[in-house]
């Protein structure tokens, strides 16, 4: 069974400036666990069936136009059916005045209301960005993620091995750091990958021989970002003279993370090896290759092989984190 996650309506409230109306107690101790949000404008008309009051609710210029066209009384039975399924949250759109029936109905069934000036398009679609990401389903795994020319790069390997060293110097060149240690990985979409540092070890770098340092501090807040989307994995490793190590490029290997495949490189490490210069250019290739360059599939080319002679390379899934 799927882990379900949570953010406090406080933190909705805050995040998303919202005004609150009224809430039955302190916002902190209230939770919205679903992504998706609902505009009731069914329910107010009387058609309650897939109802969820789980999701949050949007009262616009629609559900108030509707309302308006009611009687007094038919207006007040229409909002007490749907108050009395007692949703997680209702926001009023547009910086609308609640109806003089939806107030004491919030208040009697204990649902938050809240305002927004924003249109109920914007509103929502902002909303479930934010909610997108706060539930998103996640792991927590060691390693490190630096952005690298707009490339999010999440580092991973045994420890000792230089992942927190190479970030340091892609920091010292101009890349920026997310998250060192630990990194706490978010299913977003079902596409879509983004990584961001545990808030208590956020922009701490632990460097053997040295200590904890803070990248904020010494190099500035341009050198930190919270979040970014992670490209690619490079995986390093001690040199094995045994192992045979790609040389070409043709091979296309992939990590399965939360269902969704990354490519992976691993790259070996051993004295004299510039690890900051080869992950810039991983970087670089990787964002070709996503654009549908392949420079293996140039050289061959090059050298007099067609098209059709080139094996397209099959998805090789090294590792699987769940």
């Amino acid at each position: 069974m799927a882990k379900t996650y949570s953010v406090s309506l406080e933190k909705v409230i805050r995040e998303n400036a919202l005004e609150t109306l009224y809430t039955p107690t302190d916002p902190k101790d209230l939770f919205v666990t679903s992504k998706d949000i609902n505009r009731p404008g069914l329910l107010l008309a009387g058609h309650d069936a897939f109802f969820d009051p789980k999701r949050i609710q949007f009262l616009g210029l629609a559900e108030f136009g509707y309302l308006n066209s009611l009687t007094a009384d038919e207006r007040e039975e229409s909002l007490r059916r749907f108050f009395e399924t007692k949703p997680v949250c209702t926001i009023v759109t547009r910086g609308l005045e609640p109806t003089a029936e939806m107030l004491p109905l919030a208040e009697t069934y204990e649902v938050p209301l809240l305002r927004t000036n924003e249109s109920t398009s914007a509103a929502s679609a902002a909303l479930i960005a934010y909610l997108g990401v706060e539930l998103a389903e996640r792991i927590t795994r060691h390693g490190v993620l630096v952005e690298v020319y707009g490339e999010g790069i999440l580092i991973v390997g045994d420890s000792g091995v230089g992942k927190s060293e190479t970030a340091l110097e892609l920091i010292n060149r101009g890349h920026r750091l997310i998250a060192d240690d630990a990194v706490e990985i978010r299913k977003v979409s079902s596409k879509s990958l983004v990584g961001s540092a545990p808030e208590n070890i956020r922009h701490f770098i632990e460097l053997r021989g040295v200590g904890i340092i803070n990248a904020r501090n010494l190099f500035g807040i341009g050198a930190v970002k919270l979040t970014e989307k992670i490209n690619m994995i490079i995986k390093l490793e001690q040199w094995n003279e045994n192992r045979v190590y790609d040389r070409l490029g043709l091979e296309d290997d992939y990590m399965s993370v939360l269902g969704i495949n990354i490519p992976v490189t691993t790259v070996p490490v051993k004295p004299g090896r510039n690890l900051a210069i080869i992950i810039e250019t991983a970087a670089k290739n990787n964002r070709q290759k996503r654009m549908g360059y392949s420079a293996a599939k140039e050289l061959m080319m090059s050298l007099g092989m067609g098209p059709e002679e080139i094996e397209e390379p099959e998805i090789n899934i090294i590792e699987e984190w769940l």
